[in-house]
């Protein structure tokens, strides 16, 4: 196995373990996602499947890590706007909106698709923490994590050449 092959499937295995605890979290202990939790969600996901596309085709093209790590910029960029929001003071927080089943059903797609990017009220609230992180910092980290590794894959694939 090359060192581009250990690294993609550090990325892999990173994205499907965060993504696999997300869902745990959401159905064995009854946490309920905020639209801000399922964007980062999706986009941990989307690097799982870019290093499933790579590891079919040919995990020594560059263009592999470079769009994984651009999947995780983007799911750090929600990371970092929930953050933002749990920061505010409680009267800055934007109103709570209906959960995203009703949103999909009833609303139209662009309101649905401005809830899911720019978050609601229920992206604010810290229902859990652990040593001093909520959900989102966590997911920070994951995404800080997974773009080492697709660093890590580009930089072996430089050094093969």
């Amino acid at each position: 196995m090359t060192r581009a092959q250990r690294w993609a499937l550090m990325v892999l295995f990173a994205a499907g373990g965060l993504t696999a605890a997300a869902q745990f979290y959401e159905h064995v202990w009854g946490f309920d996602p905020c639209p801000l939790c399922l964007m980062q969600r999706i986009w941990f996901m989307f690097a799982g499947l870019i290093v499933c596309g790579a590891l079919a085709d040919n995990v020594h093209r560059g263009i592999y890590p470079v769009a994984a790590f651009a999947a995780v910029a983007v799911g750090a960029g929600f990371s970092l706007r929930q953050l933002y929001l749990q920061s505010l003071p409680a009267d800055a927080v934007p109103a709570c909106g209906p959960d995203l089943e009703y949103m999909i059903d009833v609303l139209p797609f662009t309101d649905t698709l401005r809830a899911m990017t720019l978050g609601t009220g229920s992206c604010a609230e810290v229902d859990w923490q652990l040593l001093g992180l909520s959900f989102a910092g966590w997911a920070l980290v994951g995404f800080a994590a997974i773009a080492a590794f697709a660093v890590l894959w580009w930089h072996s694939i430089l050094r093969a050449r």
